[in-house]
């Protein structure tokens, strides 16, 4: 697949500069691209409830949807406590079934770490997931 993964790992991390997380301290940026080269980025918001907060790439997904968009190619992913990228920081399983909902399962999926990123793909995320195609 050929796009500038740098330039998509950076907007995920510009994105997540701008996280609300109060509660958790854990800074999470995502950026999706579209096949025109468009990028939707997102972080996460979290509330007091807890139960209310949103995830950086369903931020992201659900403002690229609301604009008629569902043409994904690449998804980037960075997180850590207080903005600063470690480890690899991958999808919660709520967001997983989302990406799966909308998303090819072999769509590349960067995730930052401290020394550049790890490439995984949807189905290596979800496997034997359950699917619109099941229904």
């Amino acid at each position: 697949m050929n796009y500038d993964r740098e330039g998509l790992i950076a907007a995920a991390k510009e994105a997540m500069m701008k996280a609300y997380a109060p509660y958790s301290n854990f800074y999470v940026g995502a950026a999706y691209l579209m096949e025109d080269g468009t990028i939707y980025s997102g972080c996460n918001i979290e509330n007091a409830s807890y139960g209310a907060a949103n995830c950086a790439e369903r931020t992201a997904i659900f403002k690229a949807i609301s604009e008629g968009r569902r043409d994904f190619k690449a998804l980037a992913l960075c997180g850590g406590p207080k903005g600063e990228v470690d480890k690899a920081c991958y999808p919660c399983g709520i967001c997983r079934q989302v990406l799966n909902e909308f998303c090819d399962k072999d769509m590349e999926i960067l995730v930052a770490t401290k020394d550049g990123y790890e490439v995984t793909h949807l189905a290596e995320l979800l496997p034997h997931s359950f699917s619109k195609e099941d229904l």
